[in-house]
């Protein structure tokens, strides 16, 4: 359940609340102890970490999840050459994320002038107030379509729930291990998928380890045969087209592919 703010959620089957806010902030709501978890993106953690007081409350990342992939990456324009990180000697780097670029250009022995910007990074070196660029890249999409080309990455990200340094009683330690667990359930059925099939008795093992990201399926008999069974199995990769016409050339029939609502592991 949501507030009518849209800011909170209010659990209805474990006693968590959520609050919403913008992800920036939310290294500094886990630091501080005003919420016990928060889910970002590592680079956002990172990023702050570098940045905090040494007074403040401190986080560890408890667990890395499987979504939000991307890299924090250093963009020059087409035409400008890259030889590794000397090449940036003496230019003007925009980025959203000076502390994690400040800590690479040290360690690299690299002296150049960061220009710290909130957001719109890649129009920088359009602009002329930067010559190269350190921002978030997924497809590179972006950076193409302002004729910018990655050189380097300086460190990849996926999403991270981050844990306040405060102490957990026992039973928020409780509550917590079963939501990670309701986490990792909800993330293995994102592509997971339940196959049921018809498959010849002799072709079992073959047909088995066709199943993309399966374990070992359930064997059950068919009514009225020996010869046939039924086979249900959850795949926990994509089930493609391919997939089915190989399963089909080894033997199989009557194959069905549902999708999973939830699965605990």
């Amino acid at each position: 359940m949501r507030s009518k703010d849209g800011l909170f959620g209010y659990g209805e089957s474990m006693p968590v609340d959520l609050l919403f806010v913008r992800d920036d902030d939310i290294p500094s709501f886990v630091a501080d102890g005003h919420a016990d978890f928060g889910i970002v993106g590592r680079n956002v953690a990172e990023e702050f970490a570098l940045g905090a007081l040494t007074t403040r409350a401190e986080f560890s990342v408890r667990k890395a999840l499987s979504f939000g992939a991307c890299r924090l990456s250093i963009a020059l324009p087409e035409a400008t050459p890259y030889a590794g990180p000397d090449s940036l000697a003496g230019l003007r780097i925009a980025t959203s994320y000076p502390n994690i670029t400040r800590r690479f250009l040290e360690t690299s022995g690299v002296d150049a002038e960061l220009i710290t910007l909130s957001g719109s990074v890649e129009l920088a070196p359009h602009l002329g107030s930067a010559e190269a660029i350190v921002d978030i890249v997924s497809t590179g999409r972006t950076l193409r379509a302002h004729h910018l080309r990655e050189v380097e990455t300086v460190m990849h990200s996926t999403a991270v729930i981050l844990q306040s340094a405060a102490p957990l009683s026992a039973d928020l330690e409780d509550v917590a291990a079963r939501l990670f667990l309701r986490v990792d359930s909800t993330l293995s059925v994102d592509e997971s998928k339940y196959v049921m099939l018809h498959a010849p008795v002799d072709a079992i093992e073959q047909i088995a380890e066709l199943l993309p990201g399966a374990e070992k399926p359930s064997v059950l008999p068919l009514a009225g045969t020996d010869e046939r069974v039924a086979l249900h199995a959850v795949c926990r990769e994509a089930v493609f087209w391919e997939h089915l016409e190989s399963l089909k050339s080894a033997g199989a029939s009557a194959i069905l592919v549902m999708p999973v609502e939830k699965m605990l592991l």
